[in-house]
């Protein structure tokens, strides 16, 4: 599916939290940034808006699995 989303938790340093909803490149590049251990920071894109974090201050993230969808169904 090209346009799955994930929803992320992301913890900074000093208790900040934030929770977002991405394409799942995004949260795949965020991975790739943790596991690097350069720091810097990542831009992405969410669904209320622009993000521009330092990877060096995150503490943990945690990635969603697929939300069930309420509703009836055959």
């Amino acid at each position: 599916m090209a346009d799955e989303r994930v929803k992320l938790e992301v913890a900074f340093e000093g208790g900040v939290a934030l929770s977002v909803s991405v394409p799942a490149g995004i949260a795949d590049d965020l991975d790739k940034a943790l596991a690097s251990g350069d720091g810097g920071s990542i831009t992405f894109e969410a669904d209320d808006g622009r993000y521009t974090v330092a990877v060096k201050k995150i503490i943990f993230v945690k990635r969603h699995l697929r939300e069930g969808r309420v509703g009836f169904g055959a």
